[in-house]
């Protein structure tokens, strides 16, 4: 049988929801204006009979260390209540603080359907999984889509890592991905994962290869219009996780001075797209000391660019000058000319 609910008590249960919404409200105008102590009060008394936007607050605030004392395990904790009620941005915070805490495997199913959602930093690390093939079935179409959105985003990790992919994933592969992510800009989520079902958890004791958590971009707190609205307390900003140090930039001493008779260059890479070989050279001539010295070249090969420096006398100091390149991080390949 089916109960109707009469407007008298549709009525009622609006007016009783009012108070709520107003101390949730009080709350955000406390943290905007930096009286943090007085909006963890304000949400915890409602946090506590269930209430999911004051759960997730709760969370941020335990999170970022305003207004209580910083304790991750309790933010945790605040986000997992709130995301268990449907609310989307406690569930992508948890997903991203259970991957920094080391929770891999189990952040996992979150961090995908986080990344469905746009998150750019879920997508990142989803699609380094997708690459390597680790927690997750490897799919380097769906990676190289995930990751051109990210990078898109505007997250540096993201950009970095697809010209890591270039060197790997085939042409026919590549142009599948960038027409997926194409999809997922239009907003089509069923293009790479659905968000009810993730794609399946494997069992693995190693984390994600070369994948570190990039850190939030914090957004300014608003106050919550409506029910259905979370207030957009700060974005938390999660601990960084510590990448492995910068490999220190080769001295000059090592590297022979440009020669403009030499026959030799070195190989830097190829790409689909001479704008990512240019900011590959940006890049190595800040790691790689000298190598600013000498000229670079983007040799087209039919839609391939690769990226070349020279001229350089002979094979020894092409070979010096591609050991200081790897040093950098990079892949390197003498040539003669």
């Amino acid at each position: 049988m089916k109960h109707i609910l009469g407007l008298a008590a549709v009525a009622a249960m609006l007016g009783a929801a009012a108070p709520s919404l107003a101390d949730v409200k009080a709350g955000v105008d406390a943290w905007q204006q930096g009286d943090y102590a007085r909006a963890v009060a304000e949400w915890r008394p409602l946090a506590q009979t269930g209430d999911p936007d004051a759960q997730f607050n709760l969370g941020q605030a335990y999170k970022l260390g305003r207004g209580v004392p910083s304790d991750l395990n309790v933010a945790l904790d605040w986000y997992r209540k709130a995301a268990q009620q449907g609310h989307l941005r406690a569930e992508d915070n948890l997903a991203l603080l259970m991957f920094q805490q080391g929770q891999r495997a189990e952040a996992m199913p979150y961090l995908q359907r986080a990344a469905t959602r746009g998150e750019p930093r879920a997508q990142y690390i989803v699609g380094t999984a997708l690459f390597n093939g680790d927690l997750i079935d490897k799919d380097w179409v769906r990676a190289y889509a995930l990751m051109t959105r990210a990078s898109a985003s505007g997250l540096p990790q993201a950009a970095t890592s697809l010209e890591q992919m270039d060197k790997y994933i085939p042409e026919d592969q590549r142009k599948q991905g960038l027409a997926m992510a194409a999809s997922l800009e239009k907003g089509d989520r069923s293009a790479t994962l659905a968000t009810t079902s993730p794609a399946p958890i494997r069992s693995a004791p190693a984390a994600v290869r070369t994948t570190e958590l990039p850190p939030s971009t914090p957004s300014r707190p608003v106050a919550l219009p409506a029910r259905s609205a979370a207030p957009q307390v700060a974005t938390a900003k999660p601990a960084p996780v510590r990448p492995a140090p910068a490999p220190k930039p080769v001295p000059k001493a090592t590297i022979a001075a440009p020669s403009a008779a030499g026959g030799w260059r070195v190989q830097l890479g190829a790409f689909g797209e001479e704008g990512r070989a240019r900011l590959l050279w940006s890049q190595l001539t800040k790691k790689v000391s000298g190598l600013s010295a000498y000229q670079p070249y983007l040799v087209k090969a039919g839609t391939v660019t690769r990226l070349q420096a020279g001229p350089i006398a002979s094979a020894a100091d092409a070979t010096r000058l591609c050991g200081a390149i790897k040093a950098a991080g990079s892949d390197c390949m003498p040539r003669k000319m």
